[in-house]
């Protein structure tokens, strides 16, 4: 039971950060592929919503390795053998991305000239770092990590280089693109919010398309996630995320502007926990369950009273900075092109 209570947190910090912090990448994705007369608008806009909560998202990351390490130690270790490029990469990734950001606003102010290369890897670096973290998340569910007594097996590279993972990947990317689109329309107004709106319903596409093909390819790559799918439970979440991917595109073209961040981040969050719910019982598909990876149970119980005493800090004050910024409104001035 400790066991399974544990892992719920540590999918609950990573199904935060991906509908939290994917907006955050979906941010720096959209910069890059703006379109449209009012392009500079967008990415102004993109980049005003982007500050004042850009490094407090990285908290959910930060929380849900530190509760792996400390409550799956064994699945931590193995993870980051097996895994070691695609992780790296992504942490990589989120340094040049946050340097890229805060290097751009300074550059603004001394030297125009600096900012599109600031841009660019801005951009580039919010796809790069959900990709290759997505891309790990696959692998694990791939069946193609070998854990033998205990240790990797399998070498650094064809655990995450199949069909499988990297369509995870690239539906992770989606999803922060279509995340950040229905966020935005309560940030913006008129023409600004109906580009947001054309975009959104362009990435929503995109992610029913993206994982309706990993699910399906899952059959020939990953032939035991697909076993695992089988079961009533995962397929019951299943069709549960489907309605609600569902129902968000039609709060989005209706125009529904309050309820579409709800609705987009719900419909995001049964996604990214029906992959917890089609893995479990493992961590590793199909060399090791959570409760071979876990540690002892004074152990376990110590971590989830911590959680619980730091929850109590935490969540209060992240609420007060998200409300505190998402009544702003961007209005249609016309910015300097970056």
């Amino acid at each position: 039971m400790l066991e399974e209570i544990a892992a719920i947190v540590v999918l609950t910090g990573l199904v935060m950060y991906a509908v939290f912090g994917g907006a955050d990448f979906g941010g720096g994705i959209w910069t890059a592929f703006a379109w449209g007369p009012r392009r500079a608008q967008q990415r102004e806009a993109l980049y005003k919503a982007i500050g004042p909560v850009w490094e407090t998202n990285n908290v959910w990351l930060v929380g849900a390795v530190v509760f792996l390490f400390t409550m799956f130690p064994h699945a931590f270790a193995n993870l980051f053998v097996a895994l070691l490029v695609p992780i790296t990469v992504g942490l990589v990734g989120l340094v040049f991305r946050g340097a890229a950001f805060a290097y751009r606003n300074f550059a603004k102010e001394s030297a125009d000239r600096y900012v599109p290369l600031h841009g660019m890897v801005f951009s580039a670096m919010s796809a790069i770092s959900p990709f290759f973290f997505a891309l790990a998340l696959g692998a694990t569910a791939s069946g193609d990590i070998s854990v033998d007594g205990g240790f990797v097996t399998s070498n650094l590279w064809d655990p995450w280089l199949g069909v499988f993972p990297i369509l995870f990947g690239l539906t992770a990317v989606a999803i922060c693109a279509y995340l950040t689109m229905n966020y935005m329309t309560t940030r913006a107004s008129g023409s600004l919010r109906e580009d947001f709106r054309r975009q959104g319903l362009v990435a929503g596409v995109a992610v029913a398309a993206l994982a309706i093909a990993t699910l399906g390819v899952s059959y020939w790559d990953a032939r035991d996630f697909w076993d695992l799918w089988q079961r009533p439970v995962p397929l019951a979440m299943s069709g549960a995320t489907l309605v609600a991917g569902v129902a968000s595109l039609f709060v989005l073209w209706r125009r529904w502007w309050m309820l579409a961040p709800l609705a987009a981040g719900g419909a995001m969050a049964m996604l990214a926990g029906a992959w917890g719910v089609i893995q479990f019982p493992y961590f590793i598909v199909p060399s090791q369950q959570l409760y071979d990876a876990a540690a002892s149970s004074t152990m376990l119980k110590s971590s989830l009273v911590g959680l619980a005493a730091g929850a109590v800090i935490l969540i209060p004050s992240l609420l007060l900075l998200y409300l505190s910024f998402v009544s702003e409104s961007t209005e249609e001035t016309p910015p300097a092109e970056a």
